[in-house]
């Protein structure tokens, strides 16, 4: 258990020495908060410009799931493809540690910077939930910005998880984000393109179940929370994590 807890700490202290994080983090911060800005003049508006959920604008929003999509490719590409290009995986793979702890502290660490990426916006909270703009007063239900932050969570879970496997199959940080990329554009592009179909057909069904934006449009960012997002986010990722293992298992045999 210290050994992994070890791993934790040095791969999540390293995000912490890379350019790259804070670039992720500040224009992340920039969009979501420009985004939230713009909520704040939504709610106050009257007629067909105003919006019924607290964080609609943000998670029906396409700048915001470009950047998100992108979070995942540039957070995982560095955590086994520059062990591989610099030689230290094998010196890992021989520590005393097993595959799957090293995958699950990789991950750990992963997350844990995802999470840290969400904190600064809950000082949105008080805010969304009970404010005065300007001469006007609004009360937000709380548990629909729960639900929203629940399904962000599940859903990073999985794009990470997919950007970690990848990492581990290449040697390139560049080809391992690019493919990350897009792999993540498969469950997002449904809600970016929005094509015209009937809701009740079953191709749009198919394409409901897979397309991420399409969640949070009509069930997370509602209050509502649909099991079939929880199966999709769930078994992705725990499929990305055993296929993660599985590469690094196969290292042993070259």
């Amino acid at each position: 258990m210290r050994p992994t807890l070890s791993l934790i700490r040095r791969e999540f202290s390293a995000y912490f020495w890379s350019p790259i994080a804070y670039v992720v983090l500040a224009v992340f911060l920039a969009v979501t908060g420009h985004l939230f800005y713009l909520s704040l003049e939504m709610l106050t508006a009257k007629g067909p410009k105003g919006i019924s959920y607290p964080m609609e604008l943000i998670v029906n929003s396409v700048p915001f799931w470009l950047v998100f999509v992108s979070i995942a490719p540039l957070l995982t590409m560095r955590l086994f493809a520059e062990e591989q290009s610099s030689g230290t995986l094998e010196m890992l793979l021989t520590a005393p540690v097993r595959d799957w702890q090293v995958v699950c502290a990789k991950y750990v660490a992963c997350y844990g910077f995802y999470v840290l990426m969400w904190l600064p916006t809950l000082l949105y909270l008080p805010i969304l939930t009970d404010w005065t703009w300007w001469t006007l007063h609004c009360e937000i239900d709380p548990w629909l910005i729960v639900t929203t932050y629940l399904g962000l969570a599940l859903a990073g879970a999985m794009f990470l998880s997919i950007g970690l496997f990848i990492s581990s199959l290449v040697k390139s940080q560049m080809i391992a984000a690019l493919i990350s990329l897009f792999l993540g554009m498969f469950f997002v592009v449904g809600g970016i393109w929005r094509p015209d179909m009937d809701t009740s057909d079953a191709p749009y069904r198919v394409l409901y179940y897979f397309t991420v934006p399409l969640h949070f449009e009509r069930s997370f960012g509602r209050g509502l929370i649909d099991t079939r997002n929880l199966i999709l986010y769930g078994s992705v990722a725990l499929l990305g994590l055993f296929l993660t293992v599985r590469s690094l298992e196969s290292r042993r045999w070259r």
